[in-house]
């Protein structure tokens, strides 16, 4: 985690060097040429900043799952006989999760950088209690230019963005503050590395990545990840342990990148086709893509006793192993973006290999945001001005099963997850988000089980 800092660090400080920056709001799904890349292709370098914060009121059911995993007396709590997966933090809480500070430039079409400073991150740490709470959450610089999904290229031409980003794969612009099953196990978080794209005429493009690879690890698809291997859990000298944030009900996913890891680098290939209008409010894009990497044999997660990648597969103190028949990580996919004025769908289908254990995943959204009628108004600015529904369903299917002992069976079950939600703009750039999760999930026995979350995101941005 260090080099990461350090590396990231670097590049901060040759942005900083180099100028203020401007902060952008979807960098890649903005129009061909804005009008701040229209000034800068005159000369004349745009440069702003810009901050946000998230509080949230949550509401968890509380939940508690047996696990078949031989704990000792004195690991769990008094008077308890077995272990649980369990809600992370039940009940209902008012908590600020995120605060941001974006700094961005853009010199010319073909020149510009990105900086995101991430601070509390209460929805990304993993583990909740441990993880890290400061985070430089995107930081890259791009040379050339990278059409937006379902925009036509104006022409030909290339771009390569070096750094930490997202993946070319991943939904941008959603339109709930929760993530889906597939969003949070394959693509939530950033990877570090470099990316580069051609856009081949208007309609078909190609794009490319070599990448350190996120750590294979484990959270609950609900807004905190939970604790597993934190201190407190492991600990032999604290007898009869009980944190008070849970282990959460928890998924294999990619997590945050812990170290610049050229052993395991990670190559990405994706193709496409898109189409639109002039004004580009009706569009269409289809994208193929995969990836693949060779796992680390004893990664690690900062402020988790747990590993990554096979260690995980392994299991705590090599207590019980998965079916594990190879050390490659592969996924392949294909992605759907479709925008019809106000109304916008995605969908993404995931097929995954993790070291011969098979799993498949299909995510998709959509939503509708409309203007309302001016009725009130605030400081020259219209009270409520927008309202955009927006439900979400998404899928795993794990077609591999649990050793007969393991702390986390949820990693084999089946899980259904629909999100619903309304968006609402306050005034300005402040709004409203109100959704209810419904997990639905297929425990060994075959019995359907719930873990569902009621979510309120209050969202400003200067």
């Amino acid at each position: 985690m260090r080099r990461t800092r350090r590396w990231c660090g670097c590049l901060v400080a040759a942005l900083c060097m180099t100028s203020p920056l401007w902060a952008q709001d979807q960098a890649q799904d903005q129009p061909a040429a804005s009008a701040d890349e229209a000034g800068a292709a005159g000369g004349k370098p745009q440069l702003k900043w810009g901050l946000e914060a998230k509080m949230n009121y949550r509401r968890s059911e509380d939940n508690k799952f047996p696990v078949p995993f031989p704990f000792t007396p004195d690991q769990l709590p008094v008077g308890q006989t077995k272990g649980f997966e369990e809600t992370v933090n039940a009940g209902s809480h008012i908590e600020l999760s995120g605060v941001s500070l974006f700094l961005d430039g853009v010199w010319s079409e073909s020149l510009k950088a990105h900086l995101k400073l991430d601070f509390i991150s209460l929805y990304e740490r993993n583990p909740t209690s441990t993880g890290t709470q400061t985070n430089v959450d995107e930081a890259w610089i791009q040379f050339g230019r990278e059409g937006g999904h379902a925009l036509l290229a104006t022409h030909s031409g290339i771009y390569v963005r070096v750094g930490k980003m997202g993946k070319f794969e991943r939904q941008n612009d959603r339109h709930l503050e929760s993530y889906g099953l597939v969003s949070t196990a394959f693509n939530r978080i950033e990877d570090v590395g470099v990316e580069a794209g051609a856009d081949l005429g208007q309609h078909f493009y190609v794009k490319g990545s070599y990448t350190s690879g996120n750590p294979v690890f484990m959270r609950d698809p609900n807004a905190l990840a939970g604790d597993n291997g934190t201190p407190e859990e492991v600990q032999p000298l604290l007898p009869h342990p009980d944190p008070k944030l849970k282990t959460g009900v928890v998924i294999l996913y990619d997590a945050r990148v812990q170290d610049i890891d050229q052993k395991h680098p990670q190559t990405g290939l994706a193709l496409g086709w898109r189409t639109a209008d002039i004004e580009g409010r009706n569009g269409i894009d289809i994208m193929a893509w995969g990836r693949e990497r060779k796992m680390a044999q004893d990664g690690t997660i900062q402020g988790s006793a747990y590993g990554t990648d096979i260690d995980l597969l392994n299991g705590p103190l090599d207590a019980f192993s998965f079916a594990i028949k190879n050390d490659r990580k592969r996924e392949a996919g294909g992605n759907l973006w479709l925008y019809l004025g106000g109304f916008s769908f995605f969908a993404q289908y995931v097929d995954q290999d993790l070291a011969g254990l098979p799993r498949t995943g299909l995510e998709a959204e959509a939503s509708w945001s409309f203007d309302l009628p001016l009725v009130w108004s605030l400081g020259g600015q219209q009270l409520f001005p927008t309202l955009a529904p927006a439900v979400r369903y998404s899928m795993l299917d794990n077609k591999f099963r649990n050793p007969p002992v393991t702390p986390s069976p949820s990693f084999s079950w089946d899980w259904t997850k629909i999100d619903a939600g309304l968006r609402l703009g306050i005034v300005g750039a402040t709004d409203l988000t109100v959704e209810y999760a419904n997990n639905d999930f297929i425990l060994a026995s075959g019995a359907h089980r719930n873990n569902n979350e009621y979510l309120a995101t209050l969202h400003w941005r200067m």
